[in-house]
């Protein structure tokens, strides 16, 4: 530790001296002072520091109750141990009978089990009824095509005989196989290598990862044409929800987006979560409205927003969590009213909802005139002086949806394909599964099954048109 030097006999320095000394000790001060004031600055600044960080680690933790954290980021609580099964509380519940089965058994006795009598068909009736289900064998069925040929006895020129329509040349797997493959790949998240294994064990039917890979090269123009009809249909939707999450592209992140219309879903897997993803999709033209979260990209795209209240409900409980009990309670007891609304909106006349959005409106007045001292409070209610505009268009407005959960529910599927295969190794695989995805999701919103989806866009054949006479 350094110490002072030793102070001078002050009896014995000249007036001059003394000066110097003074100017001297004077410049120590100055340059001390400056280093004190930035020291001090410095003390200011991690004083604020441990502050902030001691409010995060005291602030509760974020749960799929109160933010966007996806479900499986959550910690369910642990079950209560099972009693004993309940006896008599509940009839049991067995499966239903096929309408039409294809073998009927009829069972009955020729002797009677106790004295051994004969027993004729009018001595019994039926008792019980039961199903034995099996699976026919599995195997593949081989078409050889031989083409047969020669040279013409008339004209001498070599000739081979056509093919057979639908028997063409080309790749030996049918409709049948790609429709499993696709239908195996991209809806159960099947990787190239277990799909081999399955077809093989399953099938007895060697189809190499190459092969997989040629396959699905082959059908993917199938998609791409049913896609383009789909993104038209969504375009010309006056209603459009959107979200979009992120998915592994040759091992950087991309992002899939999804946009729901009135009667088609379209999946897009695009490197960018901007807003010219929507726009490449849309161009010039603006649904009436839009339905979103809060991310910038997904906002501007329509002449009115709707904002999630999942979302808001979700992000208000945490402020609950966290100790803003000034804002938050009476916020989400309006975004709850609100949503009780819109779950009943379908019995109430026109002018009723009027009365009922211009109750909401006023409560938001008295919410905004609270002063929340909650950091969190304090956030919350500058986000919804922004949003305020764009929480009850659904109020008035039956086709809205007041939550964005439908969307969600379509990146479900991919997000599990993403966790499970941990993405695409090309862009044209991660362009295919989203047409794909896009098929198999407005083919469900229009009545058919997975299947039928499928096998209509690999034959060619509109989905729409293939859902319309389908429900004919």
């Amino acid at each position: 530790m350094a110490h002072a030097p030793p102070l001078p006999n002050l009896g014995q320095i000249s007036d001059a001296d003394k000066d110097a000394l003074i100017m001297a000790l004077w410049t120590q001060l100055d340059a001390a002072l400056a280093v004190n004031a930035e020291l001090m600055a410095k003390v200011a600044a991690l004083t604020a520091r441990v502050a902030e960080l001691e409010a995060r680690l005291n602030a509760p933790p974020k749960t799929p109750d109160n933010s966007s954290l996806p479900p499986s980021h959550g910690h369910k609580a642990n079950k209560p141990p099972r009693r004993g099964r309940r006896k008599g509380r509940r009839p049991g519940v067995g499966r239903e009978l096929h309408p039409d089965p294809d073998h009927i058994v009829e069972a009955r006795a020729e002797t009677c089990p106790s004295c051994a009598a004969a027993l004729a068909e009018g001595d019994q009736k039926l008792q019980a009824v039961y199903e034995r289900i099996e699976l026919p064998p599995i195997k593949p069925i081989v078409t050889q095509v031989r083409l047969h040929g020669g040279t013409c006895p008339h004209c001498g020129e070599a000739f081979t005989a056509p093919p057979p329509p639908g028997l063409e040349p080309g790749s030996p797997f049918g409709p049948s196989i790609e429709t499993l493959a696709v239908y195996l790949h991209h809806c159960q998240a099947i990787s190239f290598e277990r799909l081999s294994a399955l077809f093989l064990d399953i099938f007895s039917l060697a189809i190499s990862e190459g092969a997989l890979a040629n396959l699905f090269k082959r059908v993917k123009p199938c998609f791409d044409e049913q896609t383009v009809a789909i993104k038209q249909k969504v375009r010309d939707s006056p209603i459009v929800c959107s979200d979009e999450t992120s998915a592994r592209v040759e091992g950087r992140n991309w992002w899939e987006w999804v946009f729901l219309g009135t009667d088609a879903v379209l999946h897009v897997i695009e490197p960018s979560r901007g807003k010219k993803v929507p726009k490449k999709i849309f161009g010039e033209h603006r649904p009436a409205v839009w339905v979103s979260d809060l991310l910038g990209a997904q906002q501007g795209h329509a002449e009115d927003w709707q904002v999630c209240l999942a979302h808001q409900i979700r992000n208000v409980q945490y402020a609950i969590d966290a100790g803003d009990d000034i804002l938050s309670p009476m916020m989400k007891r309006v975004l709850l009213r609100a949503i009780a609304i819109g779950k009943r909106r379908e019995r109430l006349k026109d002018s009723t909802l009027l009365q009922y959005r211009a109750e909401l409106e006023r409560r938001m007045d008295a919410i905004m005139m609270l002063k929340p001292t909650n950091r969190h409070g304090i956030r919350l209610r500058k986000r919804f002086a922004k949003i305020r505009s764009n929480l009850f268009v659904f109020v008035t407005n039956r086709a809205v949806p007041y939550t964005n959960n439908a969307s969600e529910r379509a990146l479900r599927p991919s997000v599990i394909f993403r966790k499970v295969t941990n993405g695409f190794r090309s862009q044209w695989g991660a362009h295919l599964f989203a047409a794909v995805r896009s098929v198999v999701d407005t083919g469900r919103q229009n009545g058919l099954s997975v299947f039928q989806a499928i096998r209509a866009t690999l034959d060619g054949n509109s989905i729409f048109r293939t859902a319309y006479l389908h429900r004919g």
